[in-house]
């Protein structure tokens, strides 16, 4: 079985985690939140942070992913779900320049992790400074 994850941070392509977590994945494509939700840049190794807010910062660019289940344990542990104050639920999102909505999961972060914030809300991580855990 498979389900759709929305990837916002250091799991895009390009970025560090994307060949841990998503190499092979079928990437649907560009996509953005329906509501605004709060992104920063935080923590002392400079993370992708979305805050479970809806209503609140902007609207977050991401990429769309189709991944079979058995990925997911590997997604949450670079994501360290489990952890406390760091989870997974679902978001809204539709393609870049509009279109269909479609319900994928996305992780969070509780406010406790953006200790440093490095940042304002932002609608695009983009960030090259991520200090990756077996760096820290």
């Amino acid at each position: 079985m498979t389900q759709t994850v929305f990837i916002y941070g250091t799991l895009k392509q390009g970025f560090l985690f994307h060949e841990k977590g998503l190499d092979g994945a079928r990437m649907l494509g560009e996509v953005e939140t329906v509501e605004p939700y709060p992104l920063y840049i935080a923590g002392s190794f400079f993370g992708a942070m979305m805050l479970d807010r809806a209503g609140e910062g902007l609207r977050v660019r991401g990429e769309l992913y189709e991944v079979e289940d058995d990925r997911l344990p590997v997604l949450d542990e670079l994501e360290a779900v489990g952890e406390p104050g760091s989870f997974r639920s679902t978001i809204d999102v539709r393609p870049l320049g509009g279109g269909g909505i479609e319900t994928a999961i996305a992780f969070f972060k509780s406010g406790d992790w953006l200790d440093p914030l490095q940042s304002g809300y932002l609608d695009d991580y983009q960030d090259r400074r991520f200090v990756p855990p077996w760096e820290r």
